[in-house]
């Protein structure tokens, strides 16, 4: 692990080689991290063309510092990246074969050490370190490039974020294990007999082909919306309501059931209708958490009103600027809350004030338009 010398570092390492060149892998103690990867202010303050990496967003800081306090016993940070300009020496524990690669590699005091890839995480580890400093003896990889003058920095950056890929929304339910919300979700989809084989578990995005209806993350954020302040006892309760809430919004909806057997593809059904896309899901969720609030005997029943709702994405003159602009479906919270006012207008649902003044200036507008074709 690395030690903070006199006149410089030292640490343990593996030396590979990538591109003809020279790299290093290392444990480095996480009380080091801020003091190694100086944050720059000053660079910070300079054009993207001169930086080395692109700038801190410390919005995104709080939150990862928070996970890692929180997760003290099964966290997991990747390795940082970085350059080191100086007069790096590297001395291997022997000249042949395993122990040429392996040995320590000593850093000056005086080299500029420039993150490459995970300076976001440098300053959530700082953070915590505040917060909680016995995680200073904890220790995180760090891959350590040699890049006299810093040359190659830009490069470096473009090279390792040029074929990172973020996973769907969807797939990061299906695998977050710490996210209560995405427990509830999986099993519902597990113990609905309706939802099981129309939930996209992967791709939050849907092609014409795809024989699901729904994806994982737009239920996801639905179910969130429908069981916000519902007072429920355990997740098996959740679960069992949000099933008897979709299994009863399906009821209504004679597309949905015409795909469960397969009578229609849901290809045809989201190319026709409004009612399987995720702001339609979402605005669903939306109303059936006022419903339920507001009935909390008899919900089920009030929702007959579905029946009268024209789902045609042709008609275009109920949703065009509530669900789609331009033709387009849109998940803007706008158009959420705006297709959300429609659903509740057809339940005998109040709005919200929030609901009252975004339906009043949609209203205006409306007859703005309205009033210009006829001129």
């Amino acid at each position: 692990m690395a030690t903070d010398m006199r006149f410089g570092y030292t640490f343990p390492a593996i030396r590979g080689v990538q591109a003809n060149r020279e790299y290093f892998t290392s444990m480095c103690p996480l009380r080091l991290i801020p003091k190694i990867f100086l944050f720059d202010e000053d660079e910070a303050e300079l054009s993207p063309e001169l930086r080395a990496q692109r700038t801190l967003n410390r919005g995104r800081v709080p939150d990862m510092a928070d996970y890692l306090l929180r997760n003290r016993d099964n966290y997991v940070f990747s390795a940082l990246t970085a350059s080191i300009d100086g007069d790096v020496q590297f001395e291997s524990l022997g000249e042949d074969g395993h122990e040429s690669l392996v040995g320590l590699l000593r850093v000056p005091m005086d080299s500029k050490f420039i993150i490459n890839d995970g300076q976001h995480r440098r300053a959530a580890i700082e953070e915590a370190l505040r917060q909680q400093p016995d995680l200073g003896d904890e220790s995180i990889a760090v891959v350590f490039f040699l890049d006299p003058g810093l040359q190659r920095c830009q490069q470096m950056f473009a090279d390792l974020n040029r074929h990172g890929i973020r996973p769907s929304k969807s797939l990061g339910v299906l695998y977050d294990h710490r996210d209560d919300m995405a427990k509830l979700v999986r099993l519902t989809v597990l113990k609905s007999k309706f939802l099981k084989d129309l939930v996209e578990m992967e791709r939050s995005n849907l092609s014409p082909r795809s024989r699901k209806l729904f994806t994982l993350s737009a239920l996801y954020h639905a179910t969130d919306e429908l069981l916000k302040n519902i007072k429920l006892n355990d997740q098996e309760e959740a679960a069992e309501r949000a099933i008897e809430f979709w299994e009863a919004v399906a009821a209504h909806m004679p597309e949905w059931k015409f795909v469960k057997k397969r009578q229609m593809s849901s290809g045809e059904v989201r190319k026709d209708f409004i009612h399987s896309h995720g702001i339609a899901i979402h605005s669903l969720g939306r109303v059936g958490n006022a419903l339920m609030r507001r009935y909390p005997k008899n919900w089920k029943a009030k929702l007959k009103g579905l029946d009268d709702i024209d789902w045609s994405r042709s008609n275009s003159k109920v949703w065009e600027g509530r669900a789609m602009i331009g033709g387009r479906v849109s998940k803007a919270q706008q158009n959420l809350i705006l297709t959300s006012n429609l659903i509740k207008h057809y339940l005998n649902l109040e709005l919200t004030p929030e609901e009252e003044r975004l339906e009043r200036a949609f209203q205006g507008a409306s007859d703005e338009r309205a009033s210009s074709s006829g001129n």
